[in-house]
């Protein structure tokens, strides 16, 4: 579960399907830069919104409440 935006929030490029690419090309080691070249994410207004987000998910899920 990820929040990551469907698209850049500058100029409307649909990104949010290459965000489980990037995390796993960035895990393997690889510079995040040159993945997202590999990608093709060429905007830098799309390549920050990969490099700035933080996935904070997994801690915001431990203070929801439980029904």
């Amino acid at each position: 579960m990820v929040i990551i935006p469907v698209r850049c929030f500058t100029c409307g490029a649909v990104i949010g399907d290459k965000w489980e690419a990037f995390v796993e090309g960035v895990k393997l080691g690889k510079d995040p830069g040159k993945v997202l070249d590999e990608l093709g994410v060429k905007r830098y207004c799309c390549r920050r919104m990969f490099i700035s987000h933080l996935d904070l998910i997994e801690e915001l899920v431990m203070y929801s409440r439980k029904v």
